[in-house]
């Protein structure tokens, strides 16, 4: 039995609401699963994700495989962080200082997202315009 950490999909049509769960890969997706372990909720901004830390470690321990998005979703709360100084055999008190340190970077590497997206939108709208300008004028 290969068991997955995955996403499970809830929610209204056009509002979903995902639970992160480990379950055996050969289950549904919104089937059986073995324990919820958080929830993903990507209609609010900033995305809310909830994950129970310990069991998400506890999981990962005995080999359960994460998805790519679930591995996304854990590294954004710094789970993944935490498991691989555990794996690389770091005691509690560096890995503590390593999650402060990563922890303090975090509202700076938003900023620059957000300073991005709004780069490529403005870059989007600004080259649509002249698009959209030319069009009445050969009609």
């Amino acid at each position: 039995m290969a068991v997955k950490l995955r996403l499970q999909r809830g929610g209204k049509k056009k509002q979903p609401i995902y639970r992160i769960v480990a379950a055996d890969e050969r289950y549904k997706r919104d089937g059986r699963f073995l324990e919820k372990l958080g929830t993903y909720n990507p209609n609010v901004d900033p995305v809310a994700i909830d994950v129970k830390e310990t069991r998400a470690m506890y999981w990962l321990g005995v080999g359960a495989q994460p998805t790519d998005t679930v591995r996304n979703l854990l590294s954004r709360k710094g789970i993944i962080l935490k498991w691989h100084l555990k794996k690389k055999g770091k005691d509690e008190t560096t890995i503590a200082a390593e999650f402060e340190k990563w922890q303090a970077g975090q509202p700076l590497k938003r900023e620059k997202e957000l300073a991005k997206k709004a780069r490529r939108k403005a870059a989007k709208k600004k080259a649509s315009a002249p698009a959209a300008a030319e069009a009445p004028a050969k009609a």
